[in-house]
């Protein structure tokens, strides 16, 4: 019976290719031997392939992609060094078998291949996400093929059970592999970073690696999902498919480095495995499904009407009348509302209007709900099984004024661009929004207003029910 004999988490910070840094990666110098020392205990261990999870291949939101041509190449030319190149080989016996386990778990795989690439418009290589580890990895080891997967937008409990079938997968089939986890945790850790300083960056970085250390598994499920939101990491959801493929052993982690010294945090962990009786599985379901129950007793009445709404509708077909708990004040003013809905931090729907559109709130944020739920252009509809995945937030907006553009604060007030017949919103206080350039860009984008366009502005106030 094949087994998965050693698993590690890979950083892939492309300075660190001496190639590409030219002198700056001495400054990450723990990461790069810490890197040498993976690459050579899977020189010792021999596998017959390497199964490599990446965030940088070809994503997307409800399916997780596989690479399935017979080989995959790729080059670190867009960070300046042609001359570093890579041409594996895939182990297509075992791809195509954890395709098979993670249809039978009912997660969707995207089969990528070269035509597959091009109908998407997305590319077939071998992105940096796998290529930084995999450099590493070939300075002493070459005698390998490999599994190049790149994780989705899936909600962690699928990932977690598209690891499990990557174990199914390998046993069944029979082969010798490691597994690596790649991924940057927090890109928010100083200000000279590549994303705005945050101090839940910190924050992520000590709970994820203290968590992985101690084979938390629960625990790291379980991380406060605003700490995750705001830390900018890329790495979480390659964990989450590395800890199933581990589902059934005792766990815990051997740190080998961890370094943040460009702003993003490096960590090169191994994952020891023992022989484990519990279901892991099982005991993350059982704690999710209580998570759940308490969120959704635990909600505001705007965001339970809100709920309520999108699942009314979902299994009906008809919007909800006004429930009894609906407060006196969402009955008699009235206001616009917008409705966002978020699945693992995300955004999955977000439909409002500026002005009323109905006698009161309440029936506002009825219709919006529903609105966001299955007619947001920019995803599919909501199914009802994803419901309980979901978080509801509500904006309850003031009545519009016009303003100048030095009266605006993207934190404070949300905006609106109009020019002729064409307007643009955007909600105050968004990840990601900081100045006033950058929330009138975006609004002029949604729009599609031009910037040479002349325009008037509009602000307005929110009150945010989450």
């Amino acid at each position: 019976m094949g087994k998965i004999l050693s698993f590690y988490t890979m950083p892939h910070p492309p300075i660190i290719i001496p190639q590409v840094g030219r002198g700056e990666e001495e400054k990450i110098k723990e990461t790069s031997e810490a890197c040498y020392k993976v690459a050579e205990e899977i020189a010792s261990i021999k596998p017959d392939t390497i199964i490599i999870v990446t965030p940088h291949g070809p994503m997307f939101s409800d399916a997780v992609a596989v690479s399935c041509e017979s080989s995959i190449s790729g080059n670190l030319s867009r960070f300046g060094a042609r001359e570093i190149e890579l041409n594996l080989d895939i182990d297509l016996d075992l791809t195509e078998k954890i395709i098979e386990y993670g249809n039978k778990e009912g997660i969707l795989t995207a089969e990528v291949t070269k035509d597959f690439a091009k109908q998407y418009e997305v590319n077939y290589e071998l992105d940096h996400g796998a290529m930084i580890p995999l450099y590493f990895i070939n300075q002493k080891f070459s005698n390998y093929r490999i599994v190049h997967i790149t994780y989705g937008m899936l909600p962690k409990m699928q990932l977690y059970r598209f690891g499990m079938s990557i174990k199914k997968a390998v046993e069944d089939i029979n082969t010798n592999a490691v597994f690596i986890a790649s991924g940057d945790l927090s890109h928010r850790l100083t200000d000279d970073g590549p994303y705005e300083y945050s101090p839940y960056g910190e924050k992520f970085d000590n709970e994820i690696v203290s968590l992985l250390k101690k084979g938390d598994v629960s625990g790291i499920f379980n991380m406060n999902p605003t700490i995750i939101e705001k830390a900018g990491e890329c790495g979480l959801r390659s964990f989450y498919i590395m800890l199933g493929a581990m589902n059934g052993y005792d766990i815990r982690g051997n740190l080998l480095s961890y370094e943040g010294t460009f702003g993003v945090g490096y960590c090169v962990m191994k994952i020891f495995i023992g022989e484990g009786k519990k279901d892991t599985y099982d005991k993350l379901l059982k704690e999710n499904k209580k998570r759940i129950k308490e969120k959704i007793a635990n909600e505001d009445p705007y965001v339970k009407l809100a709920r309520e709404s999108l699942t009314y509708y979902l299994k009906y077909g008809d919007y909800i009348s006004i429930p009894s708990y609906v407060t006196d004040e969402m009955k008699k003013s009235k206001r616009g509302v917008f409705v966002s809905l978020k699945k693992e931090g995300q955004l999955r729907g977000c439909i409002g209007t500026i002005l009323p559109t109905t006698e009161n709130v309440a029936k506002e944020i009825i219709k919006n709900a529903v609105e966001a739920g299955e007619h947001d252009p920019r995803f599919l509809p909501v199914s009802e099984e994803e419901l309980e995945e979901l978080d509801f937030s509500v904006d309850v907006l003031t009545k519009p004024q016009k303003a100048l553009r030095e009266e605006l604060d993207p934190k404070k007030y949300g905006v609106i661009v109009r020019s002729e017949f064409k307007s643009g919103l955007l909600l105050p206080n968004l990840e990601g929004v900081d100045t006033v350039e950058q929330q009138l860009r975006i609004a002029l984008q949604k729009g599609n207003i031009s910037p040479n366009e002349k325009y008037t502005i509009e602000k307005f106030e929110v009150i945010r029910y989450k």
